[in-house]
């Protein structure tokens, strides 16, 4: 048995109820084969790397508005900090369990590697489901999760973001209450918080900007551009919405968006007008998409019950970018985006794709840009955001935007160079693991066995 399969194996027996995890381990190590085969001293860095360095577990009692007392899960994971103090986001959302934090925790130490700054990886959050509370409510469940998170946080030591469910207003009340408590205003130690006290400018657009900045190189090596072109986008939350309007800015047409109630589809495309309108729908009253049916050039489809296809991926589209949550996109899925002869797919979110639904794009020859690639700009941000704390800085929205063009650039090259080295040309699923994990194998071999 092969060193990655004695690995998993080892994995899937010590974890056996963590399908999300062993899912995002088997695509790295799968990939580390051709890589353990010429450089064998990496094999004592792989068992160790499948293993969190440090998993949190605690409880998070609140109160709501009627008094009545609940209490949720919540959880950190530290997962590797070989090149610098771990980052990641925070997660509220009933989902949340060990095993998808593991996964996004997993997948972030080889996304934070790939930016070229000094960040290791982590991912934490909460069963919480922010969806219907009153702000109030929010920030006791909010200064609750802080009340015990904060001591394991720190600028040097690990930086959380946000992440589905943990926007702007939530990053504030956990700072205010991570500052009362330490009794410091270690701006740093949280990372998308608002303007007025340390936050970035372009924060909030990176992610969707950095993944429509890497399907643009993608497209170039085939002669392509997004000018003209239709693009389907699933999700209407922050990746989306950003992700959309990159796409206008470079020319193209953003055709679909999506929430858990259902899609819509504008053939005309969605313009500037009509994205203003979905922002402030999903932003400021917090509705859904449902609301947009009655529009005119709107077509919207309620969603249906698993395991009903997603009709949004049967638009026909030049380039897909799924960002709303892991395992969106499955083989039947990317088997319509494929006959509909889409060029391009990003993963906006965290592992969208399948197993199954990458196989389908990799085997009709399409252009597939893994998440820990292509989301990589929300965190390379992030970590532009410490530096400018670090400096007692702000940088101009301009600065920000081209540091985060040329940090998504270079991903898109060593990516490119690492799968070319090894006779994988175009194969970024392979290109982005082995970029990403050899920069970390390296640090750990250099720190002993620690």
């Amino acid at each position: 048995m092969s060193i990655v399969h004695e690995v998993f194996e080892s994995v899937k027996r010590r974890d056996p109820d963590q399908p999300e995890f062993h899912q995002a381990v088997w695509e790295v190590l799968e990939s580390l084969e051709p890589v353990l085969a010429k450089h064998p001293h990496y094999a004592d860095v792989v068992k160790r790397i499948v293993e969190p360095e440090r998993l949190i577990h605690f409880r998070v009692p609140w109160v709501d508005d009627s008094g009545a007392m609940h209490v949720n899960r919540g959880f950190r994971i530290q997962f590797n900090g070989a090149i610098g103090p771990y980052k990641g986001g925070l997660r509220f959302h009933p989902s949340v369990n060990a095993s998808i934090l593991k996964f996004l925790a997993f997948e972030q130490v080889f996304k934070n590697s790939l930016t070229g700054l000094a960040m290791g990886g982590g991912k934490g959050g909460s069963d919480f489901d922010p969806k219907g509370k009153s702000d109030a409510e929010v920030m006791r469940f909010c200064q609750s999760f802080m009340m015990e998170l904060w001591r394991h946080i720190g600028h040097n030591l690990d930086v959380p973001a946000g992440d589905i469910g943990v926007g702007g207003r939530e990053i504030g009340y956990m700072f205010g209450m991570y500052r009362k408590l330490r009794n410091d205003h270690e701006s740093g130690v949280l990372t998308g918080k608002g303007l007025d006290y340390g936050g970035s400018l372009i924060r909030p657009e990176a992610t969707g900007y950095g993944c429509v900045y890497f399907a643009r190189e993608m497209l170039a090596t085939k002669g392509k551009s997004f000018d003209g072109a239709t693009v389907a986008i699933s999700g209407s939350g922050n990746v989306a919405q950003f992700a959309a309007e990159k796409v206008l800015d470079l020319g193209g047409k953003p055709v679909t968006m999506s929430d858990s109630s259902g899609w819509i589809h504008v053939p005309g495309g969605i313009d500037r007008a009509m994205l203003a309108s979905i922002m402030d729908l999903k932003n400021n009253r917090r509705g859904r998409l449902s609301e947009m049916a009655s529009m005119d050039g709107v077509t919207y489809t309620a969603a249906q019950p698993e395991p009903s296809l997603n009709g949004l991926w049967g638009v026909n589209v030049d380039v897909a970018l799924p960002c709303a949550t892991q395992n969106e996109l499955n083989g039947e899925e990317a088997a319509m985006l494929v006959a509909n002869q889409v060029i391009a797919v990003a993963e906006g979110a965290n592992m969208p794709c399948t197993p199954e639904a990458v196989t389908a794009f990799q085997n009709a020859g399409v252009l597939f840009a893994p998440g820990k690639a292509s989301n990589a700009g929300g965190v390379a941000t992030s970590g532009l955001e410490m530096s400018q704390n670090s400096l007692r800085l702000s940088w101009t929205r301009e600065e920000v935007d081209e540091r985060l063009e040329t940090i998504m650039v270079n991903i898109h090259k060593n990516a490119a160079a690492a799968a070319k080295e090894y006779g994988r040309e175009g194969d970024y699923v392979f290109g982005a693991n082995v970029a990403g994990f050899r920069k970390v194998a390296d640090a750990m071999i250099a720190q002993g066995i620690v």
